[in-house]
C-alpha cells in the first residue's frame, strides 16, 4: 500500500507540474494531453496521421507549439538555420530507436558531430557531380525497364507500386551492386517491403517513447523484422563484395575504394549506410513521383502544358535519357517542387535537441536546455505566412510568375530535403531520378485516373512514418502515345 501511495503522489506530482505555470515551456500553448505525456504522440504516429495532426495544432496555436512534456514544433521561418543550420542543434532523442543499443555500428542518419562529419565526407563523395554522371547508366537502365514493364500493361495498373519497384530496384543497384529486380518480377519476391514497412511505422512509434527502446530489443521477437533487414543487407553486401566492382556505384564510395580515408569503414558501417540509402532513397523518391502523378491527372490544364513541354524540349526520337537538357524542363520542376512542397517525402522530419548550458533563442523565443524541437516540413510548407496565396492549393506556377504585392514565396521555408549540415545527402540524385522519370512518363504515356478509382481520397494513403509510406494503391490507365 505504501509503494502505492508513493508512486501515486510521484506521478500526480510530475502531471501537475507538466501543466503548471512553473514549467520551463509553460510560455509555449498546447493541448494539455501534450504536456502530461508522450503516449499521446507515440498514439498518433501508429495511425501515420502525424503530419496532418501536428499541421492541425499548428493551425490553432501558432507557430509554436508544445507537443510534448518536453518537446516543441515549431514552423516559424527563423528556426530553420537556428535549429538545423550551422552552428544549429544537434539530432535528438527521436533517432535513437535508430540504432541497436546492443551495437556499436551507426548509420548516418543517427550519428552527431564529428562521427557524422566524418561519414558525411565519404557520402558526399558518392554524390558527387562527378559521382551522379557514373550513375547515370545505372539510372538510365532501370527507367527504360520501367517504361517497357508499363507498356506491357493494358488495364488499370497501380503506379505508385512500380514507381516502388523502380526506385527500389535503381537503390539496390547503387548499394549493393543490385539483385532485388522487383521490375523484372512485378513484385517483391524477398518479402523485403513487408518487413521495411512493419519496421518504419514500429520506430516510428517508439521514437516518441525511446526510453522503452532497451526494453524492446530484450523481449524475443520484439526486434524481429530490424534483424531480417540487417541480415539481407548483410547477404546483400557479401554478394556485392564477391562479385567486385563493375561500375563506381554507391558502394564503391561507402566502402571507400579509392582509398580516400586513413581508416576504411568497417563491413557493418556500409551495411547500415547501404540499408539506409535504399529506405531513404526508394520510398521518398517514388512517393515524391506518385504524388505528382496524382497532382497531374487531378489538374488536367496542368497536366496538358507538363505534357507540352517535355514535347518540346525532346522531340521525337530524341534520348529522353538526356539529363543534359533538365534545365529546360522548367514547368515540370515547378510542379515537381509544388508537390515536393504540399507532400514532402518526410513530413514531419524528427527532432533536434537544444543543448545543455542554459537554454536557446529560436525565432525570438526561449526554448530551454535539453527541449526536443521538430521543424516540420508538412507543416511550414502549408503555412499562408510563406506560402500565399492558395497555400493549400496546387499552383506550380508560384514558382515561375513574379510575386505581386501580397504574394509570398518563402524558399528558406521551402524544406523537402531538410538543411544544413544534415540535409539529405541524395538530393541531387533524386532531381535526376525524378526529372527522369516525370519526362519520360509523360512522353511516353497519356495517362488517366482508372474508371471508379476514387482519386479525391487517394492522398489519404500517404502516412507519414518518418519517411511517406503509401497504403493504397494509385490506379491509372496508360495509353501509349
Amino acid at each position: 500500500m505504501t509503494d502505492i501511495l508513493f508512486f501515486s503522489t510521484m506521478g500526480i506530482s510530475v502531471v501537475v507540474y507538466r501543466i503548471s505555470p512553473w514549467h520551463p515551456l509553460a510560455h509555449i500553448p498546447g493541448p494539455t494531453v501534450n504536456k502530461i505525456t508522450k503516449m499521446w504522440g507515440a498514439s498518433i504516429a501508429s495511425s501515420g496521421h502525424q503530419h496532418h495532426i501536428n499541421k492541425a495544432l499548428h493551425d490553432k496555436y501558432g507557430s509554436f507549439v508544445r507537443t510534448g512534456p518536453n518537446e516543441v514544433s515549431i514552423i516559424h521561418v527563423d528556426a530553420v538555420k537556428a535549429v538545423l543550420g550551422t552552428g544549429g542543434f544537434s539530432k535528438g532523442q527521436y533517432y535513437e530507436p535508430r540504432q541497436d543499443p546492443n551495437l556499436s555500428t551507426r548509420s548516418l542518419l543517427v550519428l552527431r558531430g564529428e562521427a557524422h562529419a566524418n561519414r558525411r565526407r565519404i557520402w558526399n563523395r558518392g554524390m558527387s557531380s562527378e559521382s551522379l554522371k557514373e550513375y547515370e547508366t545505372i539510372l538510365e537502365k532501370r527507367v527504360a525497364q520501367l517504361v517497357d514493364r508499363l507498356e506491357a500493361f493494358s488495364g488499370p495498373v497501380d503506379i505508385s507500386e512500380w514507381l516502388n519497384y523502380f526506385t527500389f530496384d535503381f537503390m539496390g543497384d547503387m548499394a549493393f551492386g543490385g539483385g532485388f529486380e522487383m521490375l523484372r518480377d512485378g513484385g517483391d519476391k524477398d518479402g523485403l517491403w513487408e518487413i521495411i514497412e512493419a519496421g518504419a511505422r514500429s520506430i516510428a512509434v517508439v521514437s516518441h517513447i525511446p526510453w522503452l527502446v532497451p526494453t524492446l530489443h530484450k523481449i524475443p521477437g520484439a526486434t524481429r523484422g530490424i534483424k531480417q533487414l540487417r541480415k539481407f543487407g548483410a547477404t546483400c553486401a557479401t554478394n556485392r563484395i564477391n562479385s567486385g566492382s563493375r561500375v563506381k556505384d554507391l558502394w564503391y564510395h561507402l566502402t571507400d575504394e579509392a582509398g580516400m580515408e586513413k581508416e576504411k569503414p568497417t563491413f557493418g558501417e556500409v551495411v547500415a549506410d547501404g540499408v539506409l540509402s535504399i529506405i531513404a532513397g526508394s520510398d521518398t523518391t517514388s512517393s515524391a513521383l506518385s504524388s505528382f502523378v496524382w497532382f497531374l491527372l487531378s489538374n488536367p490544364d496542368v497536366y496538358q502544358r507538363v505534357q507540352a513541354e517535355a514535347d518540346s524540349v525532346y522531340r521525337d526520337g530524341e534520348s529522353l535519357l538526356d539529363t543534359t537538357r533538365h534545365g529546360e524542363l522548367r514547368f515540370i520542376t515547378a510542379c515537381l517542387n509544388e508537390t515536393l512542397r504540399l507532400q514532402p517525402p518526410v513530413p514531419t522530419n524528427g527532432t533536434r535537441q537544444v543543448p545543455l548550458g542554459g537554454g536557446k533563442m529560436v525565432a525570438g523565443r526561449f526554448i530551454p536546455e535539453d527541449t526536443q524541437i521538430y521543424i516540420p516540413p508538412y507543416s511550414m510548407h502549408r503555412s499562408p505566412e510563406y506560402f500565399f496565396p492558395s497555400p493549400e492549393k496546387f499552383d506550380p506556377d508560384r514558382w515561375l510568375r513574379a510575386q505581386k504585392p501580397g504574394e509570398m514565396l518563402n524558399m528558406a521555408a521551402f524544406i523537402p530535403f531538410s538543411y544544413g549540415a544534415a540535409n539529405c545527402v541524395g538530393k541531387s540524385l533524386a532531381w535526376r531520378e525524378m526529372l527522369m522519370v516525370a519526362s519520360t512518363l509523360v512522353k511516353k504515356f497519356d495517362m488517366r485516373f482508372a474508371d471508379g478509382f476514387q482519386s479525391e481520397k487517394w492522398l489519404d494513403n500517404l502516412q507519414d512514418v518518418f519517411i511517406t509510406n503509401i497504403a493504397g494503391p494509385l490506379l491509372v490507365v496508360l495509353s501509349r502515345r
